[in-house]
């Protein structure tokens, strides 16, 4: 198998020995990747401070009385259509 890899350098294994390195290190990056991507968008698009995402300052300003009913209706199904309409970015 090394003669196979050596092409004519001796016992070196040439330029097939950073391959493998680079390649491991490509999953990895990947994995990171994919893992950064689950977390953000398990915490949503404000980087996981959900005190400060729309939908829970609306929701804590018709709690505290500042908005009625109606207008906390309409406010989410704006923020919410946002959220639910393909190709817009988020």
């Amino acid at each position: 198998m090394v003669e196979l890899l050596a092409d004519g350098y001796g016992h070196w294994p040439g330029p097939w020995v950073l391959v493998f390195p680079f390649f491991w290190l490509l999953v990895v990056v990947l994995v990171v990747l994919v893992l950064r991507r689950a977390v953000w968008r398990r915490r949503g698009w404000c980087g996981g401070h959900a005190e400060h995402a729309p939908l829970a300052v609306l929701g804590r300003r018709y709690a505290q009385g500042e908005i009625d009913a109606d207008e906390y209706r309409e406010r989410r199904a704006v923020l919410t259509e946002a959220q639910d309409t393909p190709g817009v970015k988020r």
